[in-house]
């Protein structure tokens, strides 16, 4: 038959499917979410909508569309797993400071939520990225392979790593990642080279921090998704929505779950225009 394709949005309550034909027929359903493996209610939206239309998982050969507000209600609720935070000598309270920015201006005691890492979990790196990009000072290897002892006996599941500059030359970064790779393989690690290059430390550093601290969550789900899809016979491969109301492939959101904050909302507001 073929000529199928559907999207599904799993958000805090519940979780929707729009089963679209080619020839325009559509079928809606809604689940509720589940909470103890968000699969189940994913897969449970589509058997009901294909049941509906009386279609099969070879029938969707088109796109296979998925939102969700996971990534979100887990910074909201502060689900995550414990991470850590490597940043360049003396920038340790980063999180802490922030910058100007203040959600009430006019509030002189104003009170902010506490960072998604905690100080006790952020370390200092001697390395030093000047703004040109040149590296004045290398990884100490032993530093690293110490911490990474560190991370283990902490329980520490995820890390995020910012150093200064390192948007212009994330080598530094890239060398940390790599020593961690080999002493703590099952560390979850973003650099802010790759999550958000950009100036300015504070905004860098807090992005990979909410990257980092979402990966352990989503990184599985999506690869379980992914495999799930293939074992129920499934052809296309699905595009995960973002926030800026692209897609992705699982592969590079699991990466980067960062990207996929408000995604529901998002693909919401597209409907809409």
């Amino acid at each position: 038959m073929g000529g199928y394709s559907f999207a599904v949005d799993i958000g805090g309550t519940f979780t929707d499917i729009v089963l679209r034909h080619e020839d325009g027929r559509t079928w809606v359903d809604k689940t509720l979410t589940t909470y103890g493996d968000l699969l189940d209610g994913f897969f449970t939206a589509v058997d009901a909508s294909m049941a509906k239309a009386g279609a099969k998982p070879a029938d969707v050969d088109d796109v296979i569309v998925h939102a969700t507000t996971v990534v979100t209600n887990a910074v909201l609720t502060r689900s995550g797993q414990p991470t850590a935070l490597f940043v360049t000598e003396g920038f340790r309270d980063v999180l802490y400071i922030r910058d100007e920015h203040r959600y009430d201006m006019f509030d002189p005691q104003i009170e902010y939520a506490d960072p998604i890492v905690p100080r006790d979990l952020t370390w200092g790196i001697t390395e030093r990225t000047l703004a040109d990009g040149t590296v004045a000072n290398g990884i100490d290897e032993a530093q690293i392979i110490a911490l990474a002892q560190e991370l283990k006996d902490k329980g520490v599941a995820a890390l995020a790593i910012c150093l200064l500059n390192a948007y212009v030359n994330g080598a530094n970064e890239q060398r940390i990642r790599d020593i961690l790779t080999e002493h703590a393989p099952d560390l979850y690690v973003s650099i802010s080279s790759e999550v958000a290059p950009q100036i300015r430390e504070y905004p860098r550093a807090a992005t990979t921090a909410l990257n980092a601290y979402t990966r352990p969550i989503t990184e599985p789900y999506l690869t379980r998704l992914s495999q799930e899809l293939n074992k129920r016979g499934f052809a296309s491969r699905p595009l995960i929505m973002m926030s800026n109301g692209g897609v992705l492939g699982t592969e590079t959101a699991s990466r980067f779950p960062v990207r996929m904050m408000e995604s529901g909302p998002a693909a919401g507001a597209l409907v809409a225009s």
